[in-house]
């Protein structure tokens, strides 16, 4: 484009540095970084290109060069402290995201609306209740509720926080309560222990003529199988299929996992049967139901028909499959499964893992062996390491 001799200015650039959002894309985004100090220098218009770079940067995962490029910036804004706060926040630095937010208003800058909605979700991963107040209070202030994506995190971050009566009053008062909105509030009741209530919320949805998304359709499942309620969780299979749902890889392997769980093994199979696009959710579905109705056999054998079927199995499945080795006491084929899973598939093991492998071991008088993996289990996760018996096997 430069070298056809096109103009190019600041909006071309933002466009094109929104568009580099992963890390393969930063060495692209430094050229275009060097292209702008070249040729547009301390320009006033070049804050919105610099808060682009101070996006990208953090995308790729490079928040060193992000905050460079922010704090030289001599005009800051709203759009640059936002991409700084989102690049924390996706980065694992939640904390100073929420920092941010203080920050900017020291510097004379008020949030927006997308600095606030991109700020409550971290209030609501920190379960930072004062900071959430304070941000639903500066949100009334400045007129920018009754925002749907807003409101709808004020339900998220007040469920979190246990205080249901705000989400209730937030749902309340929304003038508009989208499916969002409803599956938001349900899923408070829920993390709150509260399925009873999130169901008849599901109810009620419903009768509002809502269409429920796979999202809320797999919460209400799950609630379902928290309470063993059967009935219900047919009542909710039957508008997976009004709503034509049945073949969505999520929603199908929640369908097999509350049959299973609520003891219908023969409606768990069937559903995995008539489900066309199965894949290593579904399989780990019905492996896991088989083995809550302690068919432990059948289970391994469908975990061996889900390989030799090419069907990749994920670390779900294979805690799923250890813990079935580990509840029928089968500890040669508990380690082929565990040596299969890091060797073959190169997944991360868990403590839990090990103490599977470990508990096997030990139970089958095999203590050198079950040292050995405590031994391991200990360096990988920098524990101390136990003493499991002096005798050996």
């Amino acid at each position: 484009m430069v070298e056809d001799g096109v103009k190019v200015n600041c909006v071309v650039l933002t466009s094109i540095v929104r568009s580099l959002e992963s890390s393969w894309a930063r060495n692209l985004g430094r050229e275009v970084h060097g292209f702008v100090l070249k040729k547009f220098g301390d320009r006033k218009d070049v804050a919105k290109v610099q808060a682009g770079l101070v996006d990208m940067y953090c995308k790729c995962g490079d928040m060193i060069s992000g905050r460079r490029v922010f704090y030289s910036s001599k005009k800051r804004n709203a759009v640059s402290w936002t991409a700084l706060m989102s690049g924390y926040a996706s980065n694992g630095r939640p904390d100073q995201a929420l920092r941010c937010i203080a920050w900017m208003q020291q510097e004379g800058i008020r949030p927006d609306l997308i600095a606030v909605g991109t700020v409550l979700p971290v209030c609501t991963k920190l379960k930072a209740l004062g900071e959430g107040k304070q941000l639903h209070a500066y949100a009334l202030r400045r007129w920018f509720l009754p925002n749907v994506s807003l409101c709808t995190s004020l339900i998220t971050m007040y469920g979190t926080c246990d205080h249901l009566e705000y989400s209730h009053r937030v749902f309340h008062d929304m003038d508009k309560k989208t499916v969002q909105a409803w599956t938001a509030l349900v899923d408070a009741y829920l993390k709150n222990g509260d399925p009873l209530t999130a169901i008849n919320l599901f109810r009620s949805m419903l009768l509002t003529n809502r269409r429920p998304d796979a999202v809320a359709v797999t919460r209400m499942l799950s609630a379902c199988c928290d309470i063993g309620a059967l009935r219900l969780g047919k009542e909710v299979h039957g508008q997976v299929l009004k709503l034509r749902m049945e073949q969505l890889p999520l929603v199908a392997a929640e369908v097999v996992n509350m049959y299973g769980r609520c003891g219908d093994l023969k409606a768990a199979q069937r559903v995995f049967n008539r489900t066309e696009s199965k894949g290593s959710m579904t399989c780990t579905a019905i492996i896991e139901a088989y083995a809550v109705n302690q068919r432990h056999k059948e289970a391994l054998h469908l975990f061996i028909w889900m390989l030799s079927n090419k069907f990749v199995p994920t670390k779900a499945t294979f805690d799923v499959v250890l813990k079935i080795c580990d509840a029928a006491g089968l500890p040669d084929e508990a380690l082929g499964i565990f040596n299969s899973m890091v060797q073959e598939y190169n997944l991360e093991t868990s403590q839990e893992n090990f103490d599977c492998i470990i508990r096997l071991l030990t139970g089958a008088g095999r203590i050198s062996e079950a040292q050995r993996f405590a031994d391991l289990k200990s360096t990988l996760f920098n524990l101390p390491t136990p003493v499991l018996n002096t005798e050996q096997d």
